[in-house]
């Protein structure tokens, strides 16, 4: 079938309100740094329509690397993919920072190599990549995640606020350097404990720019099944599950005991205790659900290799949170390219530094950070008026959606109540199928989408119901839903080991897309054949 574009908008997903065409009956977002709001026109990555847009010559991959000494004996890594449009250049695209989870994980190589970069881990090139759409920054942080790393065994960042400040040492510097990206939109998107960390950069950001600290046209940021709240996750686990079947009720009773073990903890401020009860929760979970996978609840947990566990972890409890949550995103064939010919290629990276050498260290020392909330830096977010893109998958546990719900609705921003109220808006994957892909709402500058069929890296290739090409558009204009090409994909994590019928979808990574665009100028039917260069 071919992809043909219809309303409610599926390229707008989580665009940050900014850059969204108002709605009836929807206040539109105020200015953000670097500019008034504006309504930007829309073309396929790939193509361009004759009288519309200008060719320029392509430059093939164009990238760029680097470490910043962000503290004394601590140096954090980034990796710029330059957007590779032939209709526009790089300074007419937006740029976004992707940040990674864990704490620990890799910017660079997961949500690179197994995420949103053009190329896979199998250095073959994607048929989707965010590449099309907007410069790529992946920064590998907190200090020790990935190729970043530290000298000495008290550089690691141990809460929200180091994390944050070693950041804008990393941002300002790039942006002085980087001269050519200071009045491009800027995004922060992020993933999992990537999203708390994205909340607290995003405020600092904000600050350092209102006392001309730095200079950058900061746009907006989206949370991705942002642990924002650990306790509204944790107190909506077992509800989430007894109403998918996965907990009976004396396992129900289980998981609520010990997430009201959690909740005291918290509030007497005990938040290594509370960590310590949140392994424990999942462990209750695992025993009662037959190993149910915390990343789709539709899947089990992936056996994960013991013997790399790191000998710093002389808690068993950070242990087994470590496997779940961090090692994984440490996969053996992952490891392998990323020591191998990743860092041939870099030829930056120091004799003594390994990829992913350190992450255990910064899960450990986290510790402390994991289970505090920030709703209230979302808050003065909202406040001070940046455009917040809330999105979530639907089949996610750790993060699910019942939890990130029950945080808003704990938000005092004034506009909350008029947001609340809105019915959400539906996108659909197939118009012809009518099926259902996500729902939407969004007001003033605070939008969040529910992502069906989608679980905890809703980011990936596929598993989710819009399709391999929504990321493509995520940052581009006023487009719309469409259905996609193909037959079933078995390249997503969550999805490739799980019985067709339930978790793949009728999709696939189609060699083109077809696209109907409806812009003030034109009413086409645009071909885009997708093309993404090798880094290798």
């Amino acid at each position: 079938m071919e992809l043909v574009l219809r309303p409610p908008p599926l390229l707008l997903l989580l665009l940050p309100p900014l850059l969204q065409p108002p709605q009836p009956g929807l206040a539109a977002a105020g200015p953000v740094h670097g500019g008034p709001r504006h309504r930007p026109s829309w073309k396929p990555a790939g193509a361009c329509t004759s009288g519309s847009a200008t060719k320029h010559p392509r430059q093939e991959g164009k990238e760029a690397w680097g470490y910043v000494d962000v503290r004394s004996n601590a140096s954090m890594f980034w990796w710029l993919y330059y957007a590779n449009d032939p209709c526009k250049t790089f300074t007419e695209l937006p740029l976004i920072m992707w940040l990674q989870g864990g704490p620990g994980g890799s910017s660079t190589g997961f949500g690179n190599f197994e995420e949103i970069g053009p190329l896979n881990k199998e250095l073959k090139p994607r048929t989707t990549t965010w590449v099309q759409a907007a410069s790529i920054l992946f920064v590998d942080n907190p200090v020790g995640s990935g190729f970043s790393y530290v000298n000495q065994s008290d550089a690691y960042a141990r809460n929200l606020s180091t994390v944050a400040a070693d950041m804008l040492v990393l941002l300002k510097t790039f942006f002085e350097k980087q001269t050519e990206f200071q009045t491009v939109p800027f995004y922060i998107f992020s993933e999992s404990y990537g999203g708390k960390m994205a909340a607290g950069i995003a405020l600092e950001l904000h600050k350092a720019i209102q006392r001309d600290g730095i200079k950058c046209n900061f746009a907006g940021v989206a949370l991705g099944d942002a642990w924002i709240s650990p306790l509204d996750s944790v107190l909506s686990w077992g509800p989430y599950l007894y109403s998918t079947s996965l907990l009976d009720d004396q396992g129900l009773a289980e998981v609520m005991l010990v997430a009201e073990q959690i909740e005291d903890a918290i509030n007497k401020n005990q938040y290594s205790k509370a960590t310590q009860l949140w392994n424990k929760a999942e462990e209750i979970i695992e025993e009662n659900t037959d190993g149910v996978n915390f990343y789709n609840i539709l899947t089990k947990t992936p056996e994960t290799s013991a013997k790399k566990t790191s000998p710093e972890f002389s808690q068993s409890h950070l242990v087994s949170l470590f496997r779940r949550h961090v090692r994984q995103l440490e996969e053996d064939s992952l490891s392998a390219l990323m020591n191998g010919p990743i860092r041939k290629k870099l030829q930056s990276i120091p004799d003594d530094v390994t990829w992913g050498g350190q992450s255990s260290l910064v899960f450990l020392n986290m510790e402390e950070d994991f289970m505090k909330p920030v709703i209230n830096i979302v808050d003065q977010l909202l406040e001070a008026g940046i455009n917040v893109t809330i999105y979530n998958g639907q089949l996610d546990l750790i993060v699910d959606t019942m939890g990130q719900e029950a945080w808003v609705r704990k938000l005092k921003w004034p506009q909350l109540g008029l947001f609340s109220k809105l019915k959400w808006k539906a996108l659909y994957n197939d118009p012809k199928r009518w099926e259902t892909a996500a729902f939407f709402k969004t007001y003033q500058n605070l939008a969040f989408y529910w992502i069906l069929r989608a679980g905890h890296m809703v980011s990936g290739p596929v598993c989710s119901g819009l399709g391999p090409a929504w990321p493509v558009g995520l940052v581009q204009g006023p487009a719309h839903i469409a259905g996609v090409r193909g037959g079933p994909v078995a390249e997503d994590r969550e999805c490739r080991k799980s019985p067709p019928e339930i978790t793949w979808l009728p999709l696939n990574h189609p060699n083109s897309f077809s696209f109907f665009s409806k812009d003030p100028f034109s009413n086409r039917f645009m071909e885009a054949s997708e093309k993404s260069n090798a880094i290798v």
